[in-house]
């Protein structure tokens, strides 16, 4: 075979990939959509459209969801115990679950986004819950300005030594972006997802029945696998930026995390945290990990009314 027939084979193999990839990742996400359809309202900023969820009365409380997830992860159990006292807000943020992504996809561009479009629903200063990356969206919306109290749970705050896992620095490479991503929203199977669920828990168990409820399909979509992971990849420089004004802020801020949280290490974030911020209150949970909105709710409904409190 000449070098010309053999490039020629190769091109017509690579074009094949190609197509059998698009049409694999589209029946794909057509399928999430399918299965986990929009279950909320949306509201429109600037073009772009946010998906929400609200029920129940009282004070306003806004919860944010964290990376690779949806508002979904907050209705599985969580918001339910808490909607005979709260207005509970809950949203996707942009490019994740069915909120449009932005053009920016910084914290304070997420939070903004937030705030502009929960205002046209007359949400003006509420407690503001975060989850993992949503706490750094929490943190950067009262660094905005607005939220009258922050509970964040296993939320990232400080810059953290060493690098993102392989995967990310992968897909912040434009080979990593044109070929991981197509290829793991065509590909990657239900038992890696539920490998990485059971990792992201550990060391306490997968609730029965969150696997189904959350829709992980949805997260597995090329669209929200961009925007997910150029968000977690500009995450550490904007932490760095934000440090420096964490003494500004003299809201109320309580803080709840894991000991076991190898995620979001306590000692690199809501630890030193926690004394930065002149009003904060610290619930350290000893042996738990990254969900403790799932396996200690209890400590998360006190805090929670707590910071409505104070």
């Amino acid at each position: 075979m000449t070098w010309t027939k053999l490039a020629a084979s190769v091109l017509i193999a690579v074009a094949a990939l190609a197509g059998v990839t698009h049409w694999r990742a589209s029946a794909r996400e057509a399928a999430a959509e399918a299965a986990f359809p929009p279950t909320g309202q949306f509201v429109t900023v600037d073009g772009k459209r946010l998906h929400y969820e609200m029920q129940g009365t009282g004070p306003d409380l806004v919860m944010i969801h964290g990376a690779s997830g949806s508002l979904r992860d907050l209705t599985f159990a969580l918001r339910d115990r808490l909607t005979d006292r709260y207005r509970v807000i809950v949203v996707d943020r942009p490019g994740l679950g069915h909120s449009d992504p932005l053009d920016e996809t910084s914290l304070l561009a997420q939070a903004r986004h937030i705030k502009a479009g929960l205002a046209q629903l007359g949400v003006e200063h509420p407690v503001v819950l975060g989850q993992s990356y949503g706490g750094a969206v929490a943190l950067a919306w009262a660094l905005d300005g607005g939220p009258r109290a922050l509970v964040l749970v296993g939320s990232p705050s400080l810059p953290w030594p060493g690098k993102l896992d392989p995967w990310y620095r992968l897909t912040d490479t434009w080979v990593g972006r044109q070929l991981a991503i197509p290829l793991a929203a065509a590909y990657v199977p239900q038992s890696y997802v539920s490998s990485v669920t059971a990792g992201v828990f550990a060391p306490d168990p997968v609730p029965p029945g969150y696997e189904a409820h959350l829709g992980a399909a949805l997260t597995l979509r090329r669209e929200t696998l961009a925007a997910n992971t150029s968000q977690i990849n500009a995450l550490r420089a904007e932490l760095v930026t934000m440090e420096p004004r964490y003494p500004t802020l003299t809201l109320p801020v309580e803080l709840i995390h894991g000991t076991a949280d190898t995620i979001v290490p306590l000692d690199i974030h809501s630890g030193p945290l926690s004394q930065l911020l002149p009003k904060a209150t610290i619930t350290v949970i000893p042996g738990a990990g990254h969900m403790p909105h799932h396996s200690h709710q209890g400590l998360v409904l006190s805090a929670i009314d707590r910071a409505a409190l104070r």
